[in-house]
């Protein structure tokens, strides 16, 4: 199955909803960090819940991004998503091993104490900003008590990752579902109800469900309406000449410096791990297009 998001209305547009299958890009992210399985369920929830977040953007320009510094083994994460399905994201520390907690991965324990931080940039003059204390470090419930404070939307967030045997990922995915200003006691109720019965979202998935099924057993009994399908996919917009003007900005000092040295430098991009070389001739050039 192919990695996407749908988005839909219930209740007479009194309730929004976001579900999605992010198996592949999940996959595709421990591949480049080469993550360990906690590791990679925290950030597979991240990159996640991130993806259905930029999606509730309007604007093609429009950029998210969630930023968690925590306590516990794995540091922190860095997930940034656009509003047409494109994620990426990365782990401070791929390498956390934690034993198990009840039977489940432990990314509470990874991440222990911290602070999420969640930064929309719409093309206004500032960066919309918002920032809570990690309430459990499972992401989900961290992401659902942001939305309660931060943008005083009641949501349910879900999210789940499943590893297979040889550590490769097996299920992942969640859903988003938000209650709209002036939902009826009667919508709140039957929604809090269905959500009550899920226990376990990749269970869901790996027994053959689809982001459309999994809304309509939650919303089915109030008028679903499946509004788009868009497909997510883990994409990284880095290339050499991006690496090189971030190069050139960090001024003449630093890079007649690297040119000192005399070896080739090599850049590594945090979001897909993947490295740049560059050589003495072409840092010389670069020193010539530096301003300060």
């Amino acid at each position: 199955m192919n990695d996407y998001i749908v988005r839909a209305t219930a209740g007479n547009a009194q309730i929004r909803a976001f579900a999605a299958v992010t198996t592949n890009l999940v996959e595709e992210a421990r591949e480049h960090h080469g993550t360990s399985p906690v590791a990679t369920a925290a950030l597979g929830r991240l990159l996640t819940g991130g993806v259905m977040m930029g999606s509730m953007m309007k604007n093609d320009t429009d950029m998210l991004t969630i930023q968690i510094q925590c306590s516990g083994q794995i540091e922190g994460l860095t997930v940034t998503a656009d509003s047409k399905g494109n994620v990426k994201g990365y782990v401070f520390n791929p390498d956390v091993m934690l034993p198990a907690k009840n039977g489940k991965l432990d990314v509470g324990g990874a991440l222990g104490q911290g602070v999420m931080t969640i930064i929309k940039d719409m093309g206004l003059k500032e960066p919309y900003s918002g920032q809570t204390i990690l309430q459990t470090g499972e992401i989900a419930e961290d992401l659902t008590y942001y939305y309660a404070t931060s943008e005083q939307t009641p949501s349910s967030v879900a999210l789940g990752v499943l590893m297979n045997k040889d550590n490769t990922v097996r299920q992942a995915g969640g859903f988003i579902i938000q209650l709209m200003p002036g939902a009826s006691e009667a919508v709140i109720s039957a929604l809090e109800k269905k959500i009550g019965e899920i226990h376990s979202i990749t269970t869901l998935l790996d027994v053959g469900n689809t982001p459309e099924t999994i809304l309509q057993y939650i919303l089915g009994d109030l008028g679903l309406e499946i509004n788009e399908k868009l497909p997510a996919k883990f994409t990284c917009n880095c290339n050499k000449s991006r690496i090189e003007r971030a190069l050139i900005s960090v001024g003449k000092k630093d890079i007649q410096e690297m040119i000192d040295d005399g070896k080739p430098i090599e850049v590594n991009c945090h979001f897909c791990n993947k490295n740049y070389q560059f050589t003495v001739d072409e840092l010389g050039k670069m020193l010539e297009k530096a301003v300060r």
